[in-house]
């Protein structure tokens, strides 16, 4: 069984299924059973009978667990949805967006692809300064 991308709280959006292309906010996740609760999304219709005198019965809607393949994460920082990699940052490992390279994970430091690409820049110009010195 594979560990889920998704937690609690993410918004996400559906990929496939009737309630393709609506976005919600998860509600509970089920690891074991790999499926998700998501906020408005795989509505059903439920037959509620009276237990008791004081109790409501009648026919309710509420939302069915939908398989966590079927979602994807969008990213808080660049609002489109993406693919979950896994980086580690300041000794944790942390869920960090495919497209913008920010955290997924709130508590984490967010790195963005402007930061990554100028930590780069300054390696390549180390490495070319090194070598200019090596040749001299």
């Amino acid at each position: 069984m594979a560990k889920l991308n998704v937690k609690k709280g993410d918004t996400v959006v559906v990929l496939a299924g009737k309630d393709n292309g609506k976005t919600g906010k998860i509600l509970v996740s089920y690891p074991k059973e790999n499926r998700v609760l998501v906020e408005g999304v795989n509505i059903i219709t439920k037959a509620k009978k009276p237990k008791s005198a004081q109790e409501k019965g009648g026919i309710f809607k509420e939302e069915a667990p939908i398989d966590a393949s079927n979602v994807m994460v969008i990213c808080p920082v660049c609002g489109k949805a993406t693919r979950v990699a896994h980086s580690v940052v300041d000794g944790k490992k942390v869920r960090t967006c495919k497209k913008c390279g920010a955290s997924l994970d709130t508590k984490a430091k967010k790195v963005t692809k402007k930061e990554k690409s100028k930590a780069k820049a300054e390696k390549q110009a180390e490495a070319v300064k090194t070598e200019e010195a090596t040749q001299e």
